[in-house]
């Protein structure tokens, strides 16, 4: 069967990506720096989509392009540092006359598969962050970035021998817990910009709550991500960061106010409050309110009595 046209290329391996862009054999199997100037042209065929089953982090400046993540565009601004987990579609719009530098470190899960790392990566929401939510790195930042991909750079020019695969794992682990720390910093730096985004997010959660909901359900983490045009795991970060609880623990303290509020204020049923508020069943709106008062619906409507 003849493959759609539109159907984005897979790549499963760094050697793939390699002959992908025209580039020369990678030197080691499972991982792989590039820097950006390296990549002469890209092909108008590739620009309509490809899926990458590895992991990639790079840094892009000068770039005049745009890339596509989902539905929209976005430009680089100068030294954005990006992360991308295996199976996400990435478009890429070429343009003659961009001058892209930078660099990308490819590296297959099966580098660090056996490691600590492997199982711990998961836990690195960035890998998850749309495009626009890049980490925006500072002059000093990005010289201990260079720094630490200096010394992959070196490694991965080397010959490769039994401790290779350990030391270019060691050299990750570093790299990722910079990003770690450049990224709470980010949060940090930029907390008008969140707390905005949580007024917003309280503001789609009141309406939800006030509008009675039984309809549509609880409100959840994908639909209040999608409302705010960030992604998910950047949504969750970020509250993390403001008020040490992530989103759905966010979700459910609001609608515990809401809760407590038509409780104390009105004379409708336990049931019917659930029902208003999105829940299918009583019984899980009955749990949801003991696990967060230590009362049951019932026991905190009395004790205004």
């Amino acid at each position: 069967m003849k493959k759609p046209a539109h159907s984005p290329h897979i790549i499963n391996s760094i050697s793939e990506w390699h002959r992908f862009f025209n580039m020369p054999k990678p030197e080691h199997p499972l991982i792989s720096l590039v820097r950006h100037e390296a990549i002469q042209h890209i092909n108008p065929e590739h620009t309509k989509g490809f899926v990458i089953n590895f992991y990639i982090i790079s840094i892009k400046k000068s770039f005049k392009g745009k890339m596509r993540y989902g539905k929209n565009y976005y430009d680089f601004d100068e030294g954005t540092m990006g992360f991308i987990s295996p199976g996400q579609v990435i478009n890429v719009d070429d343009d003659a006359s961009r001058d892209c530098l930078g660099w990308s470190l490819m590296f297959h899960p099966d580098l660090i598969r056996h490691y600590a790392l492997g199982k711990n990566i998961k836990d690195l929401g960035f890998f998850s962050y749309a495009v626009n939510e890049a980490l925006h790195l500072s002059d000093k930042e990005d010289a201990m970035i260079e720094s630490l991909i200096k010394n992959v750079e070196q490694e991965y020019h080397s010959s490769i021998d039994h401790y290779s695969q350990d030391v270019m794992v060691a050299h990750l682990e570093l790299l990722l817990s910079y990003a770690n720390r450049f990224y709470n910093r980010q949060f940090i730096t930029r907390k008008p910009a969140a707390n905005d985004l949580l007024a917003k997010m309280d503001e789609l959660l009141t309406a939800h709550f006030n509008g009675g909901v039984a309809d549509t359900g609880l409100p959840t983490v994908q639909f209040l991500s999608e409302q705010l045009n960030v992604s998910a795991s950047y949504l969750g970060d970020m509250l993390r960061s403001l008020t040490g609880q992530n989103t759905q623990q966010h979700i459910h303290n609001k609608l515990i106010e809401k809760a407590k509020e038509v409780l104390s204020t009105t004379s409708l049923s336990v049931s019917e409050i659930a029902y208003q508020l999105g829940f299918e069943y009583p019984q899980s709106f009955n749990k949801l309110f003991k696990s967060k008062t230590h009362l049951s619906p019932l026991e905190f409507r009395n004790s205004f009595n």
